[in-house]
C-alpha cells in the first residue's frame, strides 16, 4: 500500500485545570494517505479542530501535547524547531480553515493575501500570473477582478475558494479543512466539496477533512474516523461507516441527519396571519455623500399568505434575499413598496410608534446564537427585557422567563448566568425563549440551526416544531439546508435574486419542482444519493 502522508500515532493533548475532562484529544491514532480524503466527524468539542490544529502547530500555549507523534512525509512535526515547522507550513502543509472572513486580512486586496505565501517562501517571478492561474483552478469567476478585490467584496462561498486557493498555492502534499462549508448554502456547498474532490484527484493530496455533517462525509469521504470527546470511537471505510454504524455514537450522529423527506403538510386554519402583497427592497451600491449609486433588488415583487398554525420555508442560496424579506417582515429593514398585513393590518401604513403592539405579537430568532444576547447581561434579564418594556412587572416577567427556560429544556437554574457560559445551542434555546416571552402568534425565525452541530440541530428543529404545535404558533422559516425545510415545513418558497420562484407545499415541491432553480437546489444537497440505514430498516 502507499506510504501515509500523515500518521498521528497516540496523540493525546491535555486541558487547563478545571476543564470538563482532563484531555482535550487522548491516545487519537488516524492514517492520510496520498489521494486520499479521510473525514474527522464529531459534534462541537469532540477534539476534530484540536487534532488539526495539532498538525499544523497552532495550539494555543495552554493545550499541552502529554505523548503522541504526528509523522509528516517521515518526520515527526512534534520533534521539529519552530522555523522549520513554519517552511513546511504552507509549502508541505496546507489548511482552510472554517470561516474565512476571519481568516483573511481585511486591509489586504486577495491577490497580494495569496501572493503573500510565494514570498515568505522565497519563490519569484509572475506573481500576478501565478495568482490568477490559482484563481482559476478554484473557478472562481473573474479572477482579474477579484485580484484586486478586497475580502468585504466577496460572498462566502469567493471568500472560500480564496482560502482554497491560498491553501494550495505551493502545492502541499497534505491539506487540511476545518469545516469549510459549513455556513454556505447547498449550491456553493457542493460547488466548494466538487472543488476538493477534483483537487484531490489531479494532484494526489491528501486531504484531513473535518465536519460535523454526515452528508458531506457521504459526499467526499475515502475513510472516516468518528470523534466523541476527544477520542476516536469509530474508523473505517467510508461504506462500512455510512452503511453500517457499530458504535452507538455513531449510529446517534446518522439518526440526527435531516432525513431531507417531505412531512405532510398541516392542516391549517383559513384564517391568514401574515399577507405580503408585491413586496420590493432595493439597496444601493456604491452610494456616497454626493453619488446615489445604483440601486439592486434584494427583494422583488415578493408576494404570499401564511396562514395560522402554518409552517412556511423560505429557502435560497445566500444573497437571494431570504433574511432580507424576513426583516421586512418584522419592520427591522423598511420596504420601498408593497403591504405587509398581519391579522388585516397593513403594518407598513404604521408609524414606528404605532407598531409597539404589534412587537409583541412578531417575534424573530436570529441566525447567530453568539452576537444577537447581550453579552453582558444575564439571562434571565435578557428573556425578561421584552415583557418589561411592554408594561409587565419585573418580577413577573423574571417568573416568566424562569417557565421559557424550562420550555426549551434548560436549567431554571441559569437565570443568573451570562450567555457566553452556554454552548451553541443553549444559546439558540435561549434566544427561542427571549422571542417566546411575548406570546407571539407569528415567529420568525432566520437559519436557526445554520451554524449547529446535527446532533443539536435536530433538537432545536425538534424544539421548534413541539412549540409550534402546543403554542398554536405560525412560523417563518429562513433557511439554505433544504434537508431542514423539508423536516419542519408545512409549505416552501423558493428565492433567487430576489424573487420568490416557486411556492408549494413541501411534498409537491420537494416530489415534483416546478423551476429550474429548485431542481438545481435539489440537487445540491450533499449526501443525496445516500439513504442512513437507520432510516432505512
Amino acid at each position: 500500500m502507499t506510504a501515509p502522508v500523515l500518521a498521528i500515532e497516540g496523540l493525546t493533548i491535555g486541558l487547563p485545570a478545571g476543564g470538563d475532562r482532563a484531555n482535550a484529544v487522548e491516545d487519537v491514532s488516524l492514517l492520510v494517505r496520498p489521494g486520499e480524503i479521510v473525514c474527522v466527524v464529531g459534534e462541537s468539542g469532540s477534539g476534530k479542530s484540536i487534532t488539526a490544529s495539532a498538525v499544523m502547530g497552532l495550539l494555543p500555549k495552554g493545550l499541552p501535547i502529554r505523548s503522541g507523534r504526528i509523522i509528516f512525509e517521515g518526520k515527526d512535526l512534534l520533534r521539529l524547531p519552530p522555523e522549520a515547522l513554519r517552511a513546511l507550513r504552507g509549502a508541505r502543509l496546507g489548511m482552510v480553515f472554517q470561516e474565512p472572513m476571519t481568516a483573511l486580512n481585511p486591509l489586504m486586496r486577495i491577490g497580494e493575501q495569496i501572493a503573500e505565501a510565494f514570498c515568505v517562501h522565497g519563490v519569484r517571478g509572475d506573481l500576478r500570473a501565478r495568482v490568477l492561474a490559482l484563481l482559476e483552478d478554484v473557478r472562481l469567476p473573474d479572477p482579474p477582478a477579484i485580484i484586486d478585490a478586497y475580502p468585504f467584496r466577496l460572498s462566502g462561498g469567493q471568500r472560500q475558494r480564496v482560502m482554497i486557493a491560498m491553501a494550495l498555492a505551493l502545492g502541499p502534499s497534505l491539506l487540511i479543512a476545518d469545516e469549510p462549508t459549513t455556513a454556505l448554502d447547498v449550491t456553493t456547498q457542493m460547488q466548494i466539496l466538487r472543488l476538493i474532490r477534483n483537487l484531490q484527484e489531479h494532484r494526489g493530496t491528501g486531504v484531513l477533512f473535518i465536519t460535523h455533517d454526515f452528508g458531506v462525509v457521504a459526499e467526499i469521504a475515502d475513510h472516516v474516523v468518528v470523534m466523541q470527546h476527544g477520542r476516536i470511537v469509530e474508523q473505517g471505510d467510508a461504506g462500512r461507516v455510512l452503511n453500517a454504524p457499530s458504535h452507538p455514537y455513531t449510529r446517534a450522529l446518522i439518526a440526527a441527519v435531516p432525513h431531507g423527506r417531505a412531512r405532510p403538510a398541516a392542516a391549517s386554519a383559513s384564517e391568514p396571519v401574515l399577507e405580503v402583497e408585491r413586496l420590493d427592497k432595493s439597496f444601493r451600491r456604491g452610494a456616497g455623500l454626493f453619488r446615489r449609486g445604483v440601486p439592486v433588488p434584494a427583494v422583488a415583487d415578493a408576494t404570499f399568505t401564511l396562514s395560522k398554525g402554518e409552517t412556511l420555508g423560505v429557502v435560497g442560496e445566500s444573497g437571494s434575499g431570504k433574511s432580507t424579506l424576513a426583516r421586512c417582515v418584522v419592520r427591522l429593514i423598511e420596504p420601498d413598496r408593497g403591504r405587509i398585513a398581519f391579522r388585516g393590518t397593513d403594518l407598513l401604513a404604521l408609524r414606528r410608534a404605532a407598531m409597539k403592539p404589534f412587537r409583541s405579537r412578531i417575534q424573530m430568532v436570529f441566525q447567530d446564537p453568539y452576537a444577537s444576547l447581550n453579552p453582558r447581561r444575564r439571562v434571565g434579564d435578557i428573556i425578561a427585557e421584552g415583557p418589561v418594556s411592554h408594561g409587565m412587572p419585573r418580577a413577573e416577567a423574571l417568573a416568566r422567563a424562569r417557565e421559557l427556560l424550562s420550555l426549551v429544556q434548560l436549567d431554571p437554574g441559569a437565570m443568573d448566568r451570562f450567555p457566553h457560559e452556554f454552548s451553541g445551542g443553549q444559546r439558540q434555546r435561549i434566544g427561542i425563549a427571549r422571542a417566546l416571552a411575548l406570546e407571539p402568534e407569528l415567529l420568525v425565525a432566520d437559519e436557526p440551526v445554520s451554524a449547529l452541530d446535527v446532533s443539536v440541530q435536530a433538537q432545536i428543529l425538534e424544539l421548534l416544531d413541539g412549540l409550534r404545535r402546543r403554542l398554536s404558533l405560525t412560523m417563518l422559516f429562513i433557511t439554505h439546508d433544504l434537508r431542514v425545510a423539508a423536516q419542519v415545513c408545512d409549505r416552501i418558497a423558493v428565492m433567487q435574486k430576489g424573487r420568490i420562484v416557486e411556492l408549494g407545499e413541501t411534498a409537491r415541491v420537494f416530489g415534483a419542482p416546478q423551476h429550474p432553480y429548485t431542481r438545481e437546489l435539489l440537487e445540491s444537497i450533499p449526501g443525496r444519493t445516500w439513504t442512513p440505514p437507520l432510516e432505512a430498516a
